[in-house]
């Protein structure tokens, strides 16, 4: 995920590369029609869009990989082993029909933030899109301190769609994580799982095991808070 110097509140500049036309206006309607996003420029093939990523320098890449000069990976290949300047990396979310295997680890290799396959609805591209401007917002308001892996498992997890309805994990059920979730939602501030679990009606064991998984999936954040003695206490907050 690039940084760039602009400022937490700057647009996300991107360049939609597709050899179809039509796909490309739709793609750049799709972003044109989201706040935080600006489109940079549009290509059509490999030599076009390595022309203005060094020319725009956007800061994301919606980048086909059939294109009719060369494949998509040859221009992540091009820039990647380029000396670029370190402070602006472009990053890339591959939008393709290709399914070939290989392609798809050589894709994640080069960096890409995700994989989208052709054809899919137009509301794929735009969760990818809004989870990519907060995993981006999420960094920039890191520049400090020292990663946990906490703080790795959200801003990683931000990029991984949502997990299908009924797919939780063993013993957690959807009605028990939607209740807690909305407790936790309407919370204000900082709360512990004795206060979620009085509030739910559920026990302090089942809040604090839906409360962690609130956490892995970027949901929810934890806290330490540490005393004079004893263990430290864990706060949950909700992620707006």
């Amino acid at each position: 995920m690039s940084r760039t110097s602009t400022g937490r509140d700057s647009v996300i500049r991107v360049l939609v590369v597709d050899d179809d036309v039509r796909v490309a206006r739709n793609h750049q309607e799709l972003v044109e029609s989201l706040p935080a996003f600006t489109v940079a420029g549009v290509a059509h093939s490999a030599a076009e869009a390595l022309t203005q990523i060094r020319g725009h320098r956007p800061d994301l890449v919606l980048l086909d990989l059939h294109l009719p000069d060369a494949s998509g990976l040859s221009v992540v290949r091009a820039l990647r082993s380029a000396e670029e300047d370190p402070a602006h990396q472009t990053d890339f979310l591959m939008i393709t029909a290709v399914r070939d295997i290989a392609q798809v680890r050589s894709a994640l290799h080069g960096g890409a933030v995700h994989y989208l396959l052709k054809p899919f609805p137009l509301s794929a591209l735009r969760d990818q899109l809004e989870r990519y401007a907060v995993a981006r917002d999420r960094i920039r308001m890191s520049t400090e301190g020292e990663a946990t892996q906490q703080d790795v498992d959200r801003l990683f997890g931000l990029m991984r769609p949502p997990a299908a309805a009924g797919a939780l994990p063993k013993g957690l059920t959807k009605a028990t994580a939607d209740l807690v979730a909305g407790v936790l939602r309407a919370a204000d501030g900082e709360v512990s799982a004795s206060d979620v679990a009085e509030r739910a009606g559920v026990s302090r064991v089942t809040a604090r095991r839906y409360l962690e998984h609130l956490c892995a999936d970027g949901r929810a954040e934890l806290r330490l808070r540490y005393g004079s003695a004893g263990r430290p206490e864990h706060l949950y907050r909700w992620v707006p």
